[in-house]
């Protein structure tokens, strides 16, 4: 994980949102190697290593991408997971929020690290997926009031092509 931006400095940036799922459906987003299902409603933005889909000032889901220095192997899991923790906590840290859930699953067919972060009346769901020399940022915002459907969604169609 070293030679790349501060994933914590690089969030906050850009977290915008992810909430309730209407009765509409999906659309399918694609980005440089990957997809992903949004909202059919929600508005799509792309820039160089960013694709994002959106609606209103919280509710986004969004993929960032990041290049390793070094290629990741399944056997650097446990050691990436730690890195991975230490980050999630000053990303919350810095957000005045706390970690409220944090596991490990498999996405786009790998194991993967997944945070929930609270602060003010949001919830920002964040999936790290290695992959070779890429990392894969999932990022979800939603109000703390909904019930996370729209990330399960968003997190279980990530396809790496």
């Amino acid at each position: 994980m070293q030679g790349r931006k501060p994933v914590y400095l690089i969030a906050v940036t850009i977290l915008a949102g992810c909430g309730a799922v209407g009765s509409g459906g999906t659309q399918e987003v694609s980005g440089s190697g990957y997809s992903f299902s949004a909202p059919e409603a929600w508005s799509v933005t792309r820039a160089s290593a960013t694709t994002a889909a959106s609606s209103g000032a919280v509710d986004l889901v969004q993929v960032q991408t990041f290049r390793l220095v070094k290629p990741y192997r399944p056997e650097l899991f446990a050691a990436a997971s730690r890195e991975l923790d230490r980050v999630a906590g000053q990303l919350a840290h810095q957000l005045a929020g706390r970690v409220v859930s944090s596991a490990s699953a498999e996405v786009a067919g790998r194991d993967s690290r997944t945070y929930g972060i609270e602060y003010r009346d949001r919830v920002d769901e964040i999936t790290f997926v290695l992959d070779g020399l890429r990392e894969y940022e999932l990022l979800c915002r939603r109000a703390a009031s909904s019930d996370g459907t729209t990330c399960r969604r968003f997190v279980g169609s990530f396809a790496l092509d």
